[in-house]
């Protein structure tokens, strides 16, 4: 069901996870980060312009590969699938939302925080997952712990992921990409500073290598 979003999350590296608030904002944030180097974007649900922002994403940067986040349950799955959204992360995982994340043809990397999370996830066939609130969680010491008895999954950690660890986290083997929004904050979208996120973009996309 995640065969999908393998390749995406593969190349990602790092993962903005952006707010909109106005949907004047999507399509010029997104550009600034593409033309930094990353081209996977994850549009939190948690504004009214979300949902339009990543129509306007998905329809004038094909290119770019565009999901939401926040993603809570069934009205959030079909929303997204909707607007155009190529995948869908959710911070956690109930049973009514993996099973009509099942149902649509648009991958979910569902949110895990412990071992027993994460092996009802992987009992549903997820090998991705996101590793959420990541630093809270345990971060760096608990991912390499779990990495030996729950091999099979690989990780895309956010939540206090920062350019001061995200090399850290990258470099464990059982880590696909990370999610981070400091190259896109708030304060920079506010201030229309597009050249600045494209260069804090460029930076976080040389963390992968």
């Amino acid at each position: 069901m995640q065969q999908t979003l393998v390749p995406v999350l593969e190349q990602a590296g790092v993962v903005p996870v952006i707010v909109v608030e106005k949907v004047s904002d999507a399509l010029p944030l997104a550009q600034a980060l593409v033309e930094g180097g990353l081209n996977v974007l994850e549009v939190t649900l948690r504004t009214e312009a979300a949902l339009a922002a990543v129509e306007e994403i998905a329809k004038h940067l094909p290119d770019a590969h565009v999901g939401t986040g926040t993603v809570l349950n069934g009205d959030d799955i079909r929303r997204s699938v909707n607007a155009g959204a190529t995948f869908m992360v959710s911070p956690g995982a109930t049973e009514a939302l993996l099973g009509a994340a099942e149902d649509t043809s648009v991958p979910l990397l569902p949110g895990a925080a412990n071992p027993s999370e994460v092996m009802r996830l992987l009992e549903r066939g997820y090998h991705y997952q996101k590793f959420f609130p990541a630093e809270a969680a345990g971060g760096i010491p608990m991912l390499k712990s779990i990495g030996g008895p729950l091999g099979k999954v690989k990780f895309c950690p956010t939540g206090g992921v920062s350019p001061q660890n995200a090399k850290d986290y990258l470099n464990l083997a059982n880590v696909v990409c990370v999610g981070g929004s400091w190259m896109a904050a708030p304060k920079l979208v506010a201030e229309k500073n597009w050249a600045e996120i494209t260069r804090l973009a460029k930076e976080a996309s040389l963390l992968k290598g």
